[in-house]
């Protein structure tokens, strides 16, 4: 394969060398057409070095492409948070390029998150009080959206409203903080009545004692409203949608 290829570059060059070296027939070559013609040395590199000038255009291609990188605010509320953050060695996500980024998507993101549990819930139990997250929340939120300060503080603090999603629970008269290391699938939810509201249809919870005995169950095929009364030293099971506290 070496000796095709290279016979056909030597039968490449030798054309090329008789093309610059017969002019147009036996008449004498004008000034100006010998300028157009392309010499030899040009000829060779046209043959030996294809594709160069398409390579030299895709690099440039991806120069222009290349996202520009915004710098982190220094002034403003932002500017504030990301000193704060840098002077404390704070350390957040690294999909954020700042830690006012993550307040600021902290901020968009609470008022969405009112389906399977309560603001202050879903900070605590999702995972953003962890780490340095609890410290960047409680400096930057009251700088972008300070409506949500007694939200990160009830998270910081453990003490607020639990809503009850699919799973199982311990009632407790006073449940442990949620732990998001721990390897068990029962959390610890404090008594009282909860009310489910949606469309159900399918779908079954229960009350039990320690022992195992049903105090009460539902199996639902069709409801709106759901209502339980849990008392401590009671387990629950729900598949019926997330229960508030009721009062």
């Amino acid at each position: 394969m070496g000796d095709v290829r290279g016979g056909g570059v030597a039968v490449a060059l030798a054309a090329a060398a008789m093309l610059v070296l017969g002019g147009c027939g036996d008449g004498e070559e004008t000034p100006a057409a010998r300028e157009s013609e392309p010499s030899i040395e040009e000829l060779q590199d046209d043959v030996l070095n294809p594709g160069d000038d398409s390579l030299v255009e895709e690099e440039d291609s991806l120069i222009r492409e290349e996202e520009v990188y915004e710098e982190p605010a220094t002034s403003g509320p932002e500017g504030e948070i990301n000193a704060k953050a840098d002077a404390e060695g704070w350390v957040y996500d690294s999909l954020y390029g700042s830690a006012a980024e993550y307040v600021q998507d902290m901020c968009d993101s609470l008022p969405d998150q009112a389906e399977d549990w309560s603001p202050a819930q879903w900070l605590a139990e999702g995972g953003y009080m962890t780490d340095d997250g609890e410290a960047i929340l409680k400096f930057g939120v009251p700088k972008l959206c300070p409506e949500w300060s007694k939200t990160v503080k009830a998270a910081a603090s453990g003490n607020y409203e639990r809503w009850i999603s699919g799973g199982e629970y311990e009632v407790k008269a006073n449940p442990a903080p949620f732990d998001p290391e721990s390897e068990s699938d029962v959390q610890e939810i404090g008594p009282g009545t909860y009310r489910a509201k949606g469309e159900f249809s399918d779908c079954y919870w229960e009350r039990t004692s320690q022992s195992g005995d049903i105090i009460a169950n539902q199996f639902v095929t069709q409801a709106r409203t759901l209502t339980v009364t849990l008392q401590a030293g009671e387990l629950f099971k729900n598949d019926c949608g997330t229960f508030k506290p009721v009062g």
